[in-house]
Protein backbone atom coordinates (compact mmCIF):
# COMPACT_ATOMS: atom_id res chain seq x y z
CA UNK A 1 0.00 0.00 0.00
CA UNK A 2 2.39 2.47 1.03
CA UNK A 3 4.83 1.78 -2.22
CA UNK A 4 1.06 2.34 -4.14
CA UNK A 5 0.17 5.84 -2.54
CA UNK A 6 4.29 6.77 -2.96
CA UNK A 7 3.99 6.07 -6.60
CA UNK A 8 0.87 8.14 -6.79
CA UNK A 9 1.75 11.26 -5.26
CA UNK A 10 5.24 10.90 -7.41
CA UNK A 11 2.68 10.92 -10.47
CA UNK A 12 1.61 14.47 -9.05
CA UNK A 13 3.93 16.55 -8.25
CA UNK A 14 3.01 20.06 -6.44
CA UNK A 15 3.78 23.81 -8.12
CA UNK A 16 6.42 25.48 -5.69
CA UNK A 17 5.84 29.75 -4.76
CA UNK A 18 8.68 31.25 -3.53
CA UNK A 19 7.07 33.71 -0.67
CA UNK A 20 9.55 36.74 -0.71
CA UNK A 21 9.14 39.34 2.31
CA UNK A 22 5.94 40.58 2.47
CA UNK A 23 2.88 41.54 5.00
CA UNK A 24 -0.77 41.40 5.06
CA UNK A 25 -2.69 44.49 6.44
CA UNK A 26 -5.33 44.96 9.06
CA UNK A 27 -8.12 47.41 7.50
CA UNK A 28 -7.16 50.42 10.36
CA UNK A 29 -3.55 49.47 9.88
CA UNK A 30 -3.91 49.86 6.09
CA UNK A 31 -5.70 53.40 6.95
CA UNK A 32 -2.67 54.51 9.30
CA UNK A 33 -0.05 53.81 7.31
CA UNK A 34 -1.64 54.89 3.40
CA UNK A 35 -4.62 56.95 4.19
CA UNK A 36 -8.29 56.52 4.78
CA UNK A 37 -9.41 56.80 1.07
CA UNK A 38 -6.73 54.53 -0.28
CA UNK A 39 -7.30 51.68 -2.37
CA UNK A 40 -4.35 48.74 -2.64
CA UNK A 41 -3.38 48.94 -6.69
CA UNK A 42 -3.16 45.09 -7.81
CA UNK A 43 -0.55 43.89 -10.16
CA UNK A 44 -1.16 40.83 -10.19
CA UNK A 45 -2.77 37.76 -8.71
CA UNK A 46 -1.31 35.07 -6.93
CA UNK A 47 -2.28 31.11 -7.26
CA UNK A 48 -4.80 31.02 -3.97
CA UNK A 49 -8.04 32.32 -5.07
CA UNK A 50 -8.62 36.24 -4.48
CA UNK A 51 -5.02 36.82 -3.19
CA UNK A 52 -3.11 39.20 -4.65
CA UNK A 53 0.09 41.19 -5.36
CA UNK A 54 -0.30 45.45 -4.94
CA UNK A 55 2.15 47.25 -6.61
CA UNK A 56 2.10 48.96 -2.67
CA UNK A 57 4.85 48.84 -0.27
CA UNK A 58 5.92 49.99 3.04
CA UNK A 59 9.24 49.78 5.19
CA UNK A 60 9.83 47.63 7.90
CA UNK A 61 12.53 48.19 11.27
CA UNK A 62 13.27 46.44 13.49
CA UNK A 63 16.37 47.32 16.73
CA UNK A 64 19.37 46.90 14.09
CA UNK A 65 17.98 47.86 10.88
CA UNK A 66 15.09 48.18 8.18
CA UNK A 67 14.55 46.65 4.52
CA UNK A 68 12.61 49.21 2.47
CA UNK A 69 9.69 48.31 -0.77
CA UNK A 70 8.29 45.09 1.29
CA UNK A 71 5.29 44.17 -0.61
CA UNK A 72 2.16 44.41 0.66
CA UNK A 73 -0.42 40.92 0.25
CA UNK A 74 -4.12 41.64 -0.63
CA UNK A 75 -7.08 41.33 -0.28
CA UNK A 76 -7.19 42.99 3.63
CA UNK A 77 -7.16 40.82 6.99
CA UNK A 78 -8.04 40.29 9.99
CA UNK A 79 -4.78 41.04 11.82
CA UNK A 80 -1.79 42.58 10.52
CA UNK A 81 1.29 40.37 9.49
CA UNK A 82 4.36 40.55 8.35
CA UNK A 83 6.85 37.64 6.98
CA UNK A 84 10.21 37.49 6.66
CA UNK A 85 13.35 35.34 6.23
CA UNK A 86 15.63 33.56 9.02
CA UNK A 87 18.42 36.04 7.18
CA UNK A 88 16.11 38.94 7.27
CA UNK A 89 15.89 39.13 10.99
CA UNK A 90 19.22 39.19 10.90
CA UNK A 91 19.39 42.32 9.16
CA UNK A 92 16.50 43.85 11.20
CA UNK A 93 17.67 42.72 14.43
CA UNK A 94 14.19 40.98 14.96
CA UNK A 95 13.62 37.41 16.70
CA UNK A 96 11.11 36.60 14.68
CA UNK A 97 9.67 32.74 15.20
CA UNK A 98 8.70 30.18 13.01
CA UNK A 99 5.16 29.87 12.69
CA UNK A 100 2.27 29.04 10.37
CA UNK A 101 0.32 32.49 8.98
CA UNK A 102 -2.27 33.58 10.81
CA UNK A 103 -0.89 32.25 14.29
CA UNK A 104 0.76 35.01 15.70
CA UNK A 105 0.63 34.30 19.55
CA UNK A 106 4.38 35.24 20.73
CA UNK A 107 5.08 36.73 17.37
CA UNK A 108 8.02 39.56 16.99
CA UNK A 109 7.01 43.16 17.25
CA UNK A 110 8.05 45.29 14.19
CA UNK A 111 7.87 49.25 13.30
CA UNK A 112 6.13 49.93 9.71
CA UNK A 113 6.51 52.80 7.83
CA UNK A 114 4.07 53.66 5.09
CA UNK A 115 3.18 57.06 2.71
CA UNK A 116 1.24 58.23 5.62
CA UNK A 117 1.75 57.22 8.59
CA UNK A 118 4.31 54.61 11.08
CA UNK A 119 2.37 51.50 13.09
CA UNK A 120 4.54 49.90 15.93
CA UNK A 121 3.25 46.32 16.31
CA UNK A 122 3.68 44.85 19.70
CA UNK A 123 3.35 41.58 17.70
CA UNK A 124 2.86 40.49 13.87
CA UNK A 125 6.52 39.38 12.84
CA UNK A 126 7.14 35.90 11.85
CA UNK A 127 8.87 33.31 9.24
CA UNK A 128 6.04 31.68 7.95
CA UNK A 129 6.09 27.90 8.26
CA UNK A 130 7.00 25.87 5.15
CA UNK A 131 3.58 24.53 4.01
CA UNK A 132 1.50 22.81 1.38
CA UNK A 133 -2.02 24.26 0.25
CA UNK A 134 -5.24 21.40 -0.89
CA UNK A 135 -8.05 21.29 -1.60
CA UNK A 136 -10.11 18.27 0.15
CA UNK A 137 -10.34 16.65 -3.47
CA UNK A 138 -6.24 17.02 -3.53
CA UNK A 139 -5.93 16.20 0.01
CA UNK A 140 -8.17 12.77 -0.80
CA UNK A 141 -5.66 12.07 -3.70
CA UNK A 142 -2.42 12.51 -1.53
CA UNK A 143 -4.16 10.36 1.39
CA UNK A 144 -3.86 13.71 3.91
CA UNK A 145 -5.69 15.67 5.78
CA UNK A 146 -5.60 19.55 7.35
CA UNK A 147 -2.99 19.61 9.79
CA UNK A 148 -0.81 16.69 8.78
CA UNK A 149 3.19 17.09 8.38
CA UNK A 150 4.80 15.86 5.07
CA UNK A 151 8.06 15.27 3.92
CA UNK A 152 8.92 16.84 0.20
CA UNK A 153 11.64 16.29 -2.10
CA UNK A 154 13.19 18.73 -4.73
CA UNK A 155 15.27 17.04 -7.51
CA UNK A 156 18.17 18.79 -9.07
CA UNK A 157 21.62 19.40 -8.67
CA UNK A 158 20.89 21.20 -4.90
CA UNK A 159 18.19 18.56 -4.24
CA UNK A 160 16.78 17.73 -0.60
CA UNK A 161 13.87 16.71 1.15
CA UNK A 162 12.07 18.80 3.44
CA UNK A 163 10.86 17.63 6.80
CA UNK A 164 8.14 19.42 8.83
CA UNK A 165 5.66 20.79 6.14
CA UNK A 166 2.44 21.50 6.94
CA UNK A 167 -0.61 20.26 4.92
CA UNK A 168 -3.36 23.13 4.70
CA UNK A 169 -6.54 22.19 3.49
CA UNK A 170 -9.21 24.36 2.84
CA UNK A 171 -11.87 24.24 -0.19
CA UNK A 172 -11.24 27.45 -2.08
CA UNK A 173 -7.35 26.78 -2.37
CA UNK A 174 -5.44 25.82 -5.02
CA UNK A 175 -2.80 23.23 -4.64
CA UNK A 176 0.52 24.87 -3.96
CA UNK A 177 3.81 24.32 -2.11
CA UNK A 178 5.47 27.54 -0.36
CA UNK A 179 8.75 28.06 0.97
CA UNK A 180 10.43 31.04 1.58
CA UNK A 181 13.42 32.63 -0.20
CA UNK A 182 16.32 31.09 2.18
CA UNK A 183 14.39 28.02 1.57
CA UNK A 184 14.13 28.52 -2.18
CA UNK A 185 18.20 29.18 -2.15
CA UNK A 186 19.40 26.55 -0.18
CA UNK A 187 17.39 23.80 -2.72
CA UNK A 188 17.96 25.84 -5.45
CA UNK A 189 14.30 26.21 -6.35
CA UNK A 190 12.50 28.75 -8.19
CA UNK A 191 8.50 30.00 -8.87
CA UNK A 192 7.13 26.86 -11.02
CA UNK A 193 9.56 24.25 -10.17
CA UNK A 194 7.81 21.24 -9.02
CA UNK A 195 8.20 19.25 -5.76
CA UNK A 196 6.99 15.47 -4.77
CA UNK A 197 4.79 14.92 -1.62
CA UNK A 198 6.83 11.60 0.18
Amino acid sequence: MGDILSEKRAQNPVIVNVSNRHLHLLKEDFEKLFGKDYQLIKIKGLMQPGEFASKDTVTIKGSKGEIKNVRVLGPLRKATQVEISKTDTYILGVNAPVKLSGDLAGSAPITIFGPKGTIELKAGCIIAKRHVHMTPKDAEHFQVKHGDVLKVKVEGERGLIFDNVIVRVREDMALEYHVDTDEANASGIKNGDKVTIL
